[in-house]
């Protein structure tokens, strides 16, 4: 997620830093770690009011520390700090429940331009993928032009069934049919595109109240924009006034967001933020746990996520197989290329590197990885014959010209893709001996 919290996670971590370093605190300190801690917030666009109670709850718990063993005063002063910032932000993470007899029906909702049709693709995908659900999704959104199109796109892009009826009929008697067609054809879930409007108005809540009446779902979830920020709040808290809805939805995290609605939306509405949508691909979309948030906030990284999305990306058989082959020598650039894809299924480099414990607010969580570099490496190994990835050492000078043409770059950048990937065998050959490689060697080779 970067971008989202950048500003408010390096203020912060800066203000922590010194706050940490302490071993005794005095009234003075904390007033001025907490002077600094409510310009934070409120910079990163986090609504006023819970702005005022955070900073309270933090400072009468600070006052009333008392001495660990284990952590000094500082320390425990951004213990309290992760921990408020995990309530704040609805505490333990909050997942739908699926109802015995399918199919699971859930109400997207929100404005228009919240990004609520790629919202649904989404949780279609994800639904799909990690709960191994059969989905089905209903384009009931009839007002804004192409947006049925944009369903049946991206929606069987996701994997998902999709009922759709055109622009003609009542978005209502739409839902309706979706539900029958649903329970037909032995779908676990549907999911439920509605239509937005600009703002929040009686024709939405009217429409929004009739397609709940017939389809009775089992969770409504409230799409928001978090590159809004305060106004995303905002239209929470007048939907949560007229319309029950059990979670939320936070699209474009991945935008240069502040971070106001995410520390914000829970604590104005009382609604649990559900899910995030943190890029543009369909696979960019994340279940939101709180606790590992405010980690990543205070620059302690993101473990379990990053452990999570490895598992997905990672066989066990294969795993095993790749570490046969790196003990015998046997890495090629065929299985280069298979775990480079790997790595680039589990997101953006950038990202994973702040999931790191010890690199968020490190200069290497803040590298620029530029994508367009491993599409040429991957455009180099491509263009070699399965010969040729097999054994590096046969491309000599016709044959790198042939795969320097072939992938649309030059004989230099071949070489230097060749010369890394033998620097890389040597240096998981010495890892393999127990030798630990003198990366200062290699980086002055380079």
């Amino acid at each position: 997620m970067r971008g989202l919290f950048d500003s408010l996670s390096e203020k912060l971590q800066g203000t922590l830093a010194s706050v940490r370093q302490r071993g005794a605190l005095t009234e003075d300190d904390i007033n001025r770690a907490m002077r600094e801690i409510r310009l934070a917030l409120l910079e990163a666009d986090v609504n006023f009011k819970v702005v005022k109670q955070f900073t309270s709850t933090v400072k009468e718990q600070a006052l009333g520390i008392e001495v660990s063993k284990q952590l000094n005063p500082g320390q425990q002063v951004v213990k309290i700090v992760n921990d408020e910032l995990t309530a704040l932000m609805g505490g333990a993470s909050a997942g739908l429940s699926f109802s015995p007899r399918p199919p699971t029906v859930i109400l997207m909702a929100g404005l228009q331009g919240s990004g609520k049709t790629t919202a649904t693709a989404k949780l279609a995908r994800y639904l799909r993928e990690q709960h191994n659900s059969s989905v089905a999704v209903a384009a009931c959104d009839v007002y804004r032009p192409a947006a049925v199109e944009q369903l049946v796109k991206v929606g069987g892009q996701a994997g998902a069934t999709v009922y759709e009826q055109g622009t003609d009929r009542d978005p209502v008697d739409i839902a309706g049919w979706a539900l029958e067609q649903a329970t037909r054809d032995g779908k676990d879930v549907l999911i439920v595109d509605t239509s937005g409007r600009l703002h929040v108005d009686q024709a939405l809540m009217e429409e929004l109240a009739r397609i709940k009446k017939r389809v009775r779902p089992h969770a409504v979830l409230l799409v928001v924009d978090a590159m809004t920020g305060q106004d995303a709040v905002n239209v929470a808290e007048q939907f949560a006034e007229v319309a029950q809805f059990d979670g939320v939805v936070l699209s474009k995290l991945d935008g240069d967001a502040r971070g106001g609605a995410a520390l914000s939306v829970k604590a104005v509405t009382g609604k649990p933020i559900m899910f995030a949508s943190t890029g543009e691909k369909l696979g960019d979309f994340e279940r939101f746990h709180p606790d590992r948030m405010a980690q990543r906030i205070l620059g302690m990284g993101d473990v379990l996520s990053f452990i999570e999305k490895a598992e997905q990306s990672v066989d066990e058989q294969e795993a095993k197989e790749l570490e046969r082959k790196l003990r015998k020598n046997q890495f090629t650039l065929e299985d280069f290329l298979d775990q480079l894809k790997r790595v680039r299924k589990m997101g953006p480099l950038t990202s994973i590197l702040g999931m790191i414990p010890g690199l968020a607010g490190h200069q290497l969580s803040k590298l620029q990885v530029d994508d367009r570099e491993l599409d040429r490496v991957e455009a180099i190994i491509l263009s070699m014959t399965p010969y040729e990835r097999n054994h590096p050492e046969a491309i000599k000078g016709s044959r790198r010209l042939r795969i320097a043409k072939g992938s649309g770059t030059n004989v230099q950048q071949v070489n230097q893709l060749i010369k890394q990937f033998d620097q890389m065998r040597k240096m998981m050959r010495g890892i393999q001996q127990g030798k630990m490689p003198d990366i200062g060697a290699l980086m002055r080779q380079r």
